[in-house]
């Protein structure tokens, strides 16, 4: 049977921020969702984290060694918030080596009951990686005690991409540099070399799968932890993927133009740059292949 390993990264926070409250929550989502899936025994729950950090971890999480630098090792002009690095979380299925497929999701993404089955799915249908947008809901409720009516909240969509289910042997491809979890341009790098390197991909946009507590879609972007992503993404990681993108596989790749245009425009996680290169690389391709469709036919008379 596939075994699935779901990785996050807890973080101790004090009453001020809103993980203090989505975290509890988080945690006992995974739990239930393990807990109902008919497929328990093929799921484990992990987390990598800081020392200090150990503390806040509940009981049905396997512990996984800590993580031992952070971004402000890699940027001396960075202070103050020790956010890790995707690369080193990613790094720790070195620690499950019978898990066939990796799940990580950021720290404030609480998962529906049947999460773990759909995902089973998704992968029993040949999808070698798996996007999943969340579902945003009111942030009146807070919660454990909430839990069903969290549940029952179908909330609103939300463009952002934080959950990700990725085949194993893939990650070994990747290019993720130095960026950060918890600031922007995570979920492009994710996002970028799952496109760039699956060979079926599957981006599920609005299922009621993974839901936010708040309505909130862009965050603040005003700050040095966003530049230090920003710079990593475009100077070090999309040079190098650029090679492999493939229009048809990116989300939006396979509806009607405009509408892809305009949809690929609107999201706040794909850029318009590589949007165009891509569709223009599609046009001569088509180009090409009615071309050569031409030349045989004369050839075949």
């Amino acid at each position: 049977m596939i075994q699935v390993a779901h990785i996050i990264n807890p973080v101790k926070v004090n009453e001020f921020s809103d993980l203090h409250y989505a975290q509890p929550i988080t945690f006992e989502t995974m739990l239930r969702a393990r807990l109902f899936s008919s497929k328990k025994n093929a799921i484990q729950l992990y987390t990598t984290q800081f020392e200090e950090d150990k503390s806040i971890i509940p009981d049905g999480f396997t512990v996984l060694s800590n993580l031992e630098r952070s971004v402000l090792d890699v940027n001396p002009a960075l202070t103050k918030r020790k956010l890790p690095l995707i690369a080193d979380i990613l790094a720790k299925r070195s620690e499950v080596p019978d898990a066939d497929y990796l799940v990580f999701t950021n720290m404030d993404i609480a998962v529906q009951p049947y999460f773990y089955d759909a995902v089973f799915s998704y992968i029993e249908q040949g999808h070698d990686a798996v996007v999943i947008n969340r579902r945003r809901v009111s942030d009146k409720l807070r919660s454990i005690e909430d839990l069903p009516l969290l549940y029952a909240d179908m909330g609103k969509s939300h463009p952002g991409f934080d959950c990700f289910v990725i085949k194993r042997s893939l990650i070994d491809q990747f290019v993720m540099g130095d960026v950060c979890v918890g600031i922007s341009f995570l979920e492009a790098t994710l996002v970028h070399n799952i496109f760039s390197f699956a060979e079926n991909p599957l981006f599920v946009p609005d299922a009621h799968l993974t839901f936010h507590i708040g309505m909130d879609v862009l965050v603040p972007r005003n700050n040095a932890f966003y530049w230090h992503n920003r710079n990593a993404f475009f100077n070090d990681i999309c040079p190098k993927l650029k090679p492999h993108f493939d229009l048809k596989k990116f989300p939006y790749g396979s509806l009607p133009f405009p509408k892809r245009a305009v949809k690929w425009m609107l999201n706040p996680s794909l850029f318009t740059r590589n949007y165009i290169n891509m569709e223009g690389k599609n046009f001569f391709q088509r180009v090409k292949t009615r071309m050569d469709e031409v030349r045989w036919r004369i050839l075949q008379k």
